[in-house]
């Protein structure tokens, strides 16, 4: 550790190496609190938490820079936990391990959780450094973004005075982003029957791995491989015309992560066997070929199993599994008719697991910037597993943010973007999800704007944070602060 302090800005990068060390898991993030909490009491700053467990510190103003408008820097605590499956790593307990690589820092087998660290990291940043100049700032810190949105969703009005939100969440430096996509996500339970299983069969496990995975609202577009979708498509292939049985199928892990790697264990009957293996292969040279420029990467093996198996799925069950994953949609459904470019509407076949022998549970989740289109692909989810017989449960879902091209505070960051870089920034929408659309329904009077470094492969292992983009973004965020008009 500690070989980060010696890239510029020593601060931030100090910070950040910081931050690794913690724990922050979504919903287990009581070290990276208290951390906060400890942080903003030893500088004697404001410092308070609310109930759910955002926090909030308060620095004033620089001298001479007394009167210009406060400004609130937002920043999420938790970070999403992938890891390659041949890692032994307890993201509770086990510290990451960024390491330099090129132009980039990544960590070693494991999400890196730039995203939202490097957020935090600048928060930390200019609280503590009392050469930096800026009006009066509040740095907000929420919980679970992640997996829930928790902390946005249950912030109360009042909790800050800042009428000009800086959200330190974004992934690609300049691009300034104005707004982004609601989300909602789709789960389904489906229930299954088993039986014995047969006596002379041959147990078979099918493994799918090496795939890019990403963030699926960032790397939707991408068109990488879905693991699950993948692995189903070779299983209910060879079922047209090879009878085998199911044991058990997963894949994926998190809501807003596409999935990496799934496995299944499948029983054969002897004699059908060598028809089995050579239906596996022709269904895996096919997909190999469609995904040989996307997806280079990509493993597909069949290995067998010594231990034998007591019990299958029916066959009727295995037929609704089959086909309601194969029938369920992934990817995009529509592109924005205002922003070109820009995914409109998408969904993310995110993860299916048996949480008990007969009871199956698949997530989905659905992005769009219109409401509309939100509601009627979460209900063409829906729809899918009710013909399979599943309980079906939508959950609250999370508002868009409209963009707003008069913004006051967007104005001030092109401005100082094009002065200190001599070009013009991009002005975008996000198809992921922010929390500014849950800020803007307890705050109506918010001026937000979003930018940060460049961040790749957010939400896998393959997590990386582009150095010199970030030295650029702290830049960015410092002229804009000292740029923010008097009250």
């Amino acid at each position: 550790m500690n070989q980060l302090q010696k890239l510029e800005p020593t601060i931030i990068w100090k910070y950040f190496e910081e931050i690794c060390k913690i724990p922050r898991p979504s919903k287990k993030e009581e070290k990276i609190r208290n951390y906060l909490l400890k942080f903003g009491k030893e500088l004697n700053l404001e410092t308070k938490r609310d109930e759910i467990g955002n926090v909030l510190i308060s620095k004033p103003a620089s001298p001479e820079y007394e009167n210009l408008r406060p400004v609130l820097l937002q920043s999420h605590i938790d970070m999403v936990c992938e890891k390659n499956s041949d890692l032994d790593f307890n993201f509770e307990v086990d510290p990451i391990q960024p390491f330099i690589e090129g132009e980039w820092i990544k960590a070693k087998g494991t999400t890196l959780g730039a995203d939202n660290g490097i957020g935090i990291a600048a928060q930390l940043a200019l609280l503590s450094d009392n050469t930096i100049k800026h009006g009066p700032i509040e740095c907000l810190f929420t919980v679970d973004e992640e997996t829930g949105l928790t902390g946005a969703f249950n912030l109360q009005p009042g909790f800050f005075k800042s009428k000009i939100l800086i959200n330190l969440d974004s992934e690609d430096e300049g691009e300034l982003f104005i707004g982004s996509a609601g989300g909602i996500d789709t789960l389904i339970t489906l229930p299954c029957k088993r039986k014995k299983a047969p006596a002379n069969g041959l147990v078979y496990e099918i493994n799918i791995s090496g795939l890019s995975g990403g963030h699926s609202g960032d790397d939707i577009h991408r068109f990488r491989g879905n693991s699950i979708k993948i692995l189903n498509r070779i299983l209910w292939s060879v079922r047209q015309e090879e009878k085998y049985f199911l044991n058990t199928m997963s894949g994926g892990n998190l809501r807003n992560a596409i999935p990496r790697e799934a496995k299944a264990v499948v029983v054969v009957v002897e004699k059908s066997a060598k028809a089995f293996l050579d239906l596996f292969h022709k269904q895996v040279a096919i997909i190999e070929a469609e995904h040989k420029q996307n997806e280079p990467g990509l493993k597909i093996l069949i290995e067998p199993v010594a231990e034998p198996v007591q019990s299958v799925l029916t066959n009727k069950s295995i037929k609704k599994l089959l086909n309601g994953l194969y029938a369920c949609p992934h990817g995009i459904v529509a592109m924005s008719k205002d922003i070109p470019g820009l995914v409109e509407t998408s969904t993310n076949l995110a993860s299916i697991k048996f949480i008990d022998p007969s009871t199956i549970e698949i997530t989905t989740s659905q992005r769009s910037s219109a409401d509309s289109s939100k509601i009627n692909i979460a209900n063409q989810v829906r729809s899918v597993f009710n013909l399979a017989g599943a309980a079906i449960k939508h959950t609250d879902g999370y508002p868009g943010w409209t963009p707003d091209t008069d913004s006051e505070i967007l104005r001030i960051t092109e401005k100082s973007y094009t002065g200190l870089f001599k070009e013009k920034p991009a002005v975008r929408a996000i198809h992921a999800g922010l929390e500014c659309g849950l800020f803007l329904e307890k705050y109506p009077d918010l001026d937000m704007i979003s930018f940060g470094p460049t961040i790749k492969g957010a939400h896998s292992p393959d997590e990386r944070i582009h150095i010199k983009s970030t030295e650029k973004f702290w830049k960015l965020l410092l002229d804009v602060l000292q740029n923010i008009p008097k009250n």
